[in-house]
């Protein structure tokens, strides 16, 4: 059995709600505030707190603006953060072997 090479896997998205909002936007890829809320279960507190993690690690990019006359802010993964989200869950595939299972 190969080592385990953790030390490669970015931290950012080890927490349960920011890998949410990270495969949600991969899955949707624009999506406002309240859907994302709506999606993952999370408080509002708690979701801001977290999108804001993402968006100072250059992850997704937030964007406000309207939709008539109400605000409306919108978050969108970053090209950075689709490279950094795919090599996150190329490791974790590797570590269960499916790299290898692809392969042959």
């Amino acid at each position: 059995m190969e080592p385990l090479d953790y030390r490669n896997l970015d931290a950012i998205f080890h927490s349960r709600i920011r890998l949410a909002v990270v495969s949600a936007l991969v899955k949707g890829g624009t999506l406002d505030f309240n859907e994302l809320k709506s999606l993952i279960g999370a408080t509002e507190g708690n979701l801001a707190t977290h999108l804001r993690k993402l968006e100072d690690s250059e992850y997704v990019r937030m964007e406000k603006g309207f939709r008539g006359r109400r605000p409306r802010t919108t978050y969108t993964l970053t090209d950075s953060g689709r490279k950094g989200f795919e090599s996150y869950i190329k490791t974790l595939a590797s570590f269960i072997g499916a790299d290898q299972e692809r392969q042959t």
